[in-house]
């Protein structure tokens, strides 16, 4: 499948298409905001594999500020009891997509995320060496919102183009390279109608 470019069409709809810059390694039309939590990958040739995860701050908990503090290393311990339990958490993604599908970018592409963990994707350990990771805000026994879908697709669909080792079925969630110890996206993530939005842009 080939995505298209912003090369292909008009400003008016280049929104719609986004598109990874080559130079940078960032998604167009995304908010950038660096994180510390990151650093050299073994090969950033080598990127095949898209990881979907799920996050909220506190847990359950929509719209704060507090993702985007805690992959600055900036969460505040007094603020929230659950917050003491990841004062030490170093961790980030490449993208985050909130529940109205505004995109944050936090690394480059070409930087390793720290994002997986201990993992495992067709037998190959380390998958934050070769992945890219897009988190959005939500949790296990919630449902995701028609605006993040979207976004996933579109920013998917620009992943895809950029790096042509990440294909559709190298597209994975969290749980399933960490079974048993991960749980995200988790059981209210539409598979099925994320799938069909790679297929069929809108």
């Amino acid at each position: 499948m080939r995505a298209p470019t912003s090369s292909d069409l008009p400003p008016e709809l280049e929104a719609l298409f986004p598109h990874v810059d080559p130079a940078t390694h960032r998604l167009s039309g995304a908010r950038y905001v660096a994180s510390p939590n990151c650093d050299d990958r073994p090969d950033p040739a080598d990127l095949s594999l898209l990881v979907i995860h799920n996050i909220s701050l506190p847990p359950g908990e929509f719209g704060g500020p507090w993702i985007e503090r805690l992959f600055l290393n900036q969460i505040d311990p007094a603020a929230h009891p659950f917050f003491a339990t990841i004062r030490d958490l170093k961790v980030s993604s490449h993208l985050l997509i909130d529940r109205r599908g505004a995109i944050t970018q936090f690394v480059p592409f070409d930087r390793r995320a720290w994002h997986a963990g201990e993992s495992k994707f067709d037998g190959r350990a380390r998958c934050n060496d070769f992945s890219i990771g897009i988190e959005l805000e939500g949790a296990d026994d919630h449902g995701f919102e028609e605006a993040q879908y979207v976004q996933l697709a579109r920013a998917a669909r620009a992943l895809m183009q950029a790096y042509p080792k990440i294909t559709a079925d190298r597209i994975t969630g969290h749980s399933d390279i960490a079974p048993g110890r991960k749980t995200d996206p988790g059981p209210r993530f539409d598979w099925t109608g994320f799938r069909l939005r790679l297929e069929f842009p809108r």
